[in-house]
């Protein structure tokens, strides 16, 4: 059982002095074994009397708690790139997000520049009747501007509790004339899985992130497919690109859909296997061609299933090497509302592969396929402080790759102005061949037997094969 230790409220002068002078003789006595070098708590004492300067000395009046939450949000920040300690209304966002509804407008952004992009309006949603549209930039928020200001804090601005009033200050294509549009919050509810009936019986199923009730969400997709096709699919095409993964246990649960038993994955912590997950073999879409898509977006519990799925030889890997996410974040609830995201495992393929910084190479790869400009790619292994694939291995930080347009399959030109989401085209015709997604186009031909084009690690002329 974790100890919790409560620091309650002191005055602003004389006491944060005490405060520090009782924290350094208790951790003296604890440390007391110890040489006084070799003291891992002489860090805390420094950390008492820094507070005591900063709170009598500096210029201006301090929040404490707001200085004791940086502190805190430091420390954990110097672990890796995904943990991170969460003060109340940030951890609020984060559930909102992993439980798949939240008090909002509804509209799916991108923070890629120095506003707010939208990438689409959910459907039903606030912003969808108030006539928000793909690719209106969001210039201000209840009158404050929004550049230069962290993501987060720009979300939990157009968050809050549903029937209160948010004003979004809009530009639209270009226009120097602003649209001033008020909105009122109500309960998003964010679906993870769409699919469609494409030509000849094939099912297309995309998984935008693993959050709770994805794997229901799957079962009641691919239903629905079977249904609108008369009986069994010719086939799967499982989209997973743009996907940055979500709840470990669902994306798990999606993979023993789709395989007739064998290893899931494996997690280690400290060099020892602490879980070995497992498929049994009455998945509902075990049988039958299966292709997955996957690309630079795709990471963790979605490089997790593509990586059991291609171990299992259960499917075509196609598209671009992944992320390169490979480790286990458990979310700890702390008091006041808070909450600790600490990275606790590295996962592993059933062949024992570390996803971590190395990610996942498909079968047959199509670099930037649908990309129209060229831009880095940011990768795990671009973070400062990453994890190295395995325990006691020095992490390499490099350079973003520079993503170059390749050639397109025969009759996949992409037509001025086609809509797209982080290189993915977004509307899925009922012929893939037909339309602008390359990527696409090769999994629907290779589900239908059709593919012929060896795009691949393999040399020129011949088959497209994994190799381990």
């Amino acid at each position: 059982m974790a100890a919790k230790l409560r620091l309650f409220p002191l005055a602003r002068r004389g006491l944060p002095l005490v405060f520090a002078v009782l924290i350094g003789i208790l951790l003296s006595h604890l440390a007391h074994a110890g040489g006084e070098r070799e003291s891992p708590y002489r860090v805390v004492e420094q950390l008492g009397r820094v507070l005591v300067w900063i709170e009598n000395e500096y210029v201006d009046p301090v929040d404490r708690k707001r200085l004791l939450e940086g502190a805190i949000k430091g420390m954990v920040a110097e672990l890796d790139p995904h943990s991170s300690y969460m003060p109340a209304e940030d951890y609020a966002i984060f559930q909102g997000d992993t439980e798949g509804h939240f008090g909002g407008v509804g509209v799916e952004v991108d923070f890629g520049d120095e506003y707010i992009t939208v990438i689409a309006p959910i459907e039903g949603s606030p912003a969808e009747r108030a006539g928000v549209r793909s690719g209106d930039r969001i210039l201000a928020i209840d009158n404050v501007a929004v550049r230069s200001r962290p993501s987060v804090e720009l979300v939990r601005q157009m968050r809050g509790e549903p029937g209160s009033n948010v004003l979004l200050t809009i530009r639209r294509g270009g226009s120097d004339k602003l649209l001033y549009l008020t909105l009122t919050r109500q309960v998003i509810t964010v679906s993870s899985v769409t699919s469609k009936l494409l030509k000849d019986g094939v099912g297309y199923l995309r998984i935008k992130m693993f959050q709770t009730g994805t794997h229901a969400e799957f079962l009641d997709h691919y239903g629905q497919l079977r249904r609108e096709n008369g009986g069994d699919l010719a086939g799967i095409v499982l989209d997973m690109r743009n996907n940055p993964g979500g709840l470990v246990n669902e994306a798990s649960a999606i993979a023993d859909e789709v395989l007739t038993g064998g290893v899931i994955y494996t997690t280690r912590r400290r060099g020892k296997i602490v879980d070995e997950v497992r498929a049994d073999s009455g998945g509902v879409a075990r049988r039958g061609p299966l292709a997955v898509l996957v690309n630079e977006f795709s990471a963790s519990a979605a490089e997790l299933v593509a990586g059991c799925i291609q171990d299992n030889h259960r499917a075509t890997l196609v598209g671009e090497k992944t992320f390169g996410k490979g480790s286990v974040q458990t979310i700890i609830d702390l008091p006041d509302g808070a909450g600790l995201r600490l990275t606790t495992l590295r996962y592993y393929t059933p062949n024992g592969r570390a996803i971590q910084e190395q990610g996942v190479t498909p079968d047959v790869l199509i670099p930037g396929a649908t990309a129209t400009e060229t831009f880095g790619v940011v990768r795990e292994e671009n973070l400062e402080s990453h994890l190295p694939p395995v325990e006691g291995a020095s992490s390499r930080v490099v350079a973003p790759s520079v993503k170059v347009p390749a050639d397109l399959p025969p009759n996949q030109t992409p037509p001025a102005g086609f809509e797209v989401d982080l290189g993915v085209a977004r509307t899925v015709p009922v012929d893939p061949r037909t339309g602008p997604d390359a990527a696409l186009s090769v999994a629907y031909q290779i589900v239908t037997g059709a593919f012929t084009r060896a795009t691949s690690n393999a040399a020129p002329g011949e088959n497209a094969t994994h190799k381990p």
